[in-house]
């Protein structure tokens, strides 16, 4: 049986509940957000029935539906997280080098690892439960050049019952001699990934040339030819992260107008695509990013970590282009959706931008979900939606309880958890309505 459709009982959770059905920020006002201080979200077999406030629904409720009480917690949906590397769990925190040096110095040698299949699947593992500890119920995944490692990390996540994205590295050029593939290989390992893991129970497969710098033109072609004959494939890579690798694209592909052009001239800009970082574009690039409904990943720790820069993300949702926030572990310096969006605010602070507590925490829920085309089954707490969701702790640590007790706002709460959270903050996490972590 299809996991996802595994028959549940009614389970009715009551807590403080927020989820958003627009942008705030976006001249939505009140309407985006949907607030109930004393709510109840009724789940049936994993996916959304209901949700309103407990006064109402609970006398509603068949005498026999347990009822889960978070009174006094907070009920979101599942953080989402539109890119990150599982296979650099393991060199997080490495120290001192910017983007193409740290490549080389550490990237490499660590993905080589993965050639052995016990270490794919033990840190796909570890990767998994470190998502599900932080909160975090979906995420679009760069594997490594290895097949098996794809097979590892889907294998975790159906396992999990997690709605995950994630495909193949494929790269030809420009990378040791033991991570390198074919144009020719990684045309047909990918499609064989392809046919193996995109759509069963919640997976979902990503074309992904690492990025242009690390792939011929043949190999770029062959990653078009499986964006058209898998229409509903998602396409994942890099673009205009680094002032150093934007120049070494104009060496490479002397004939490109720009970095995203080089993509955008073999037919990989297009909805369900998703370019990690587009800190340095030009505005001919911004608006064929919103042209193409292609998504930008905002990777604010792996930015600053790496000293790449720092991307306006206000300015490209002003722009109509799909932003979406990503912790980018490992040059991303944490697992934390909430701390990943508290470096969001400072960078938006440094460059004159203003991110609203509310409008952060949507583009890490149905924000994220609208980037990757998947807000019709995640995101929020509609009818009908799959039942991912977290339950957040306003008493995890001295310092939040104490911050707590002096608001009543439900945007400075937000706010203080951005700020003050970490994984400390996330009680549970709940995948399809089946409890998947809890704190101890």
């Amino acid at each position: 049986m299809d996991s996802s459709k595994k028959i549940q009982i009614p389970v009715a959770y009551r807590a403080s509940i927020l989820h958003f059905l627009s942008d705030p920020g976006a001249g939505n006002g009140a309407s985006a957000t949907e607030f109930f201080e004393d709510g109840i979200l009724l789940i049936e077999n994993g996916l959304v029935a209901e949700l309103g406030p407990a006064d109402k629904l609970v006398n509603k409720l068949p005498k026999d539906i347990p009822v889960k009480d978070y009174t006094g917690k907070l009920i979101i949906p599942g953080l989402i997280d539109a890119h990150i590397h599982y296979p650099q769990t393991d060199m997080i925190a490495s120290h001192g080098e910017q983007l193409l040096e740290w490549l080389n110095k550490y990237t490499f040698p660590t993905e080589g690892k993965f050639e052995d299949q016990e270490y794919a699947e033990e840190v796909a593992a570890f990767f998994i439960d470190e998502l599900l500890r932080n909160g975090i119920t979906t995420a679009l995944v760069l594997a490594t050049v290895h097949p098996g490692s794809v097979d590892a990390i889907f294998a975790a996540s159906m396992a999990r019952n997690m709605r995950m994205l994630a495909g193949k590295v494929m790269m030809d050029r420009n990378a040791p001699e033991y991570l390198l593939d074919t144009p020719e290989s990684s045309f047909h390992e990918s499609k064989a990934l392809l046919e193996k893991w995109h759509k069963v129970d919640r997976l979902l497969y990503a074309i992904t040339p690492r990025f242009a710098p690390t792939s011929t033109d043949e190999q770029l072609k062959q990653a078009a030819n499986l964006a058209k004959e898998y229409t509903d494939a998602y396409i994942h890579t890099h673009v205009a992260e680094n002032k150093k690798e934007v120049k070494w694209v104009a060496e490479l592909f002397p004939w490109s107008r720009s970095y995203l052009d080089v993509y955008d001239h073999f037919g990989l800009l297009r909805e369900r695509s998703v370019y990690a970082h587009c800190i340095h574009l030009d505005e001919q690039d911004r608006k064929r990013m919103a042209q193409t409904g292609a998504a930008a990943a905002f990777c604010p720790t792996s930015n600053t970590f790496l000293g790449s820069g720092l991307f306006n993300c206000v300015g490209a949702l002003d722009q109509d282009i799909r932003v979406a926030v990503a912790t980018d572990v490992g040059a991303g310096t944490s697992f934390g959706m909430l701390q990943t969006l508290s470096e969001a605010y400072k960078v938006q602070q440094l460059i004159g931008q203003k991110l609203s507590p509310l409008r952060a925490l949507f583009l890490a829920t149905l924000g994220n979900a609208r980037a990757l085309y998947l807000d019709d089954r995640i995101g929020n707490f509609l009818p009908g939606k799959e039942a991912d969701f977290i339950v957040l702790n306003d008493e995890a640590t001295p310092l939040i309880k104490r911050r707590m007790a002096v608001t009543d706002k439900i945007e400075e709460k937000i706010f203080i958890y951005i700020m003050l959270g970490d994984d400390r903050v996330v009680d549970s996490t709940y995948i399809m309505g089946e409890c998947a972590y809890r704190a101890i």
